[in-house]
């Protein structure tokens, strides 16, 4: 429905359109307004830090989450329409699913298949979100940590080793398992035999 939908606004500018997908959300309509985000992710070079903001709230699970970070908020962040230190916000809040979001908001960052324009990835914003939530244990923080350590190992795997065996002890076992597999045979988790 989303791409349906950006098709028929191509001629949107990317106001417009961003304004198409707040109107969206305003209809009480969160996951079609993430969607058309992404089927269009050029709308967030018009967006402000408010309406990234906006995007951001009531996220009350997983799903809202990873659509907000992957389409919103780290999409807006590459481009430059809210700053690291949002991000770090995110992270050093009391709401699990803003620190999952400022995780999942690298994903974008190092992710070709998201939009990632450098070839190395973003070791230095990436590794200081992971720095922030180093210690969390929250099960929806330690999956987000991997899953942002595992993107950045296909773009920069020297900086996640260098990361690792800096930070390795600090980290969830979950994570330092699941990277290093990926790292060493490509997949998240070890074959089963």
């Amino acid at each position: 429905m989303a791409r349906t939908l950006a098709r028929q606004h191509r001629s949107l500018g990317d106001a417009d359109f961003l304004a198409l997908a707040r109107n969206t959300l305003a209809r009480a309509d969160k996951q079609l307004a993430y969607e058309l985000l992404r089927a269009r992710p050029s709308a967030l070079s018009a967006a402000t830090l408010a309406d990234v903001r906006h995007f951001a709230k009531g996220m009350a699970d997983w799903n809202d989450v990873d659509c907000f970070g992957c389409f919103v908020a780290g999409v807006a962040w590459r481009v430059g329409r809210i700053s690291d230190r949002e991000v770090a916000l995110y992270a050093r809040s009391r709401d699990r699913w803003r620190r999952r979001a400022a995780l999942v908001a690298t994903v974008p960052l190092n992710s070709k298949s998201r939009g990632a324009i450098s070839p190395e990835g973003d070791a230095r914003r990436t590794l200081a979100v992971c720095t922030l939530l180093l210690d969390d244990r929250d099960d929806m923080v330690v999956k987000a940590m991997s899953w942002a350590l595992r993107e950045l190992a296909k773009r920069d795997p020297p900086a996640v080793r260098a990361f690792l065996g800096t930070h390795g002890q600090r980290l969830a076992a979950r994570v330092r398992r699941e990277v290093l597999t990926k790292m060493t045979t490509g997949r998240k988790s070890a074959p089963t035999r």
